[in-house]
């Protein structure tokens, strides 16, 4: 089972795609949409069609104490909405530390500053798609 990992940001959204076993994670692109959600959607859409994707890992982002804040609720709606337009499955998983996760992954392999900020959020959907991943084998 091939699956899609995204990181949803406010300004970007960043993807991640399983191999084939679904047991893989690699960084596939980030978009930006500057808050343009429902845009969202067809880039999505066109990414599970082009790389047959059956099931969407979508990170949830949740406080230090484990309540839901604005930006989960975000996130909610979103899965939403990616439900009703595509029509496979979405699960949420915590993110909570995904993106600091990618910054440390980045600086330990020397990456520079310019070159992190173009790749952090895919970096931070892959250790989120991984992490569903490595719970559900």
């Amino acid at each position: 089972m091939r699956y899609l990992g995204l990181d949803l940001g406010s300004r970007t959204l960043g993807m991640a795609v399983s191999d084939a076993l679904g047991m893989i994670a690699s960084s596939y692109k980030i978009v930006r949409h500057n808050e343009e959600y429902d845009r969202l959607l067809d880039e999505v859409q066109a990414t599970v069609e082009e790389k047959k994707i059956e099931a969407i890992v979508l990170g949830l982002p949740k406080n230090m104490n484990n309540t839901i804040g604005p930006k989960g609720e975000l996130s909610f709606q979103f899965k939403e909405k990616l439900e009703n337009k595509l029509g496979i499955p979405v699960f949420l998983e915590d993110e909570r530390l995904t993106t600091k996760q990618a910054e440390n992954l980045l600086i330990n392999n020397d990456t520079s500053r310019k070159k992190r900020k173009k790749v952090i959020d895919s970096m931070a959907a892959t250790i989120i798609l991984q992490s569903y991943l490595d719970k559900n084998k």
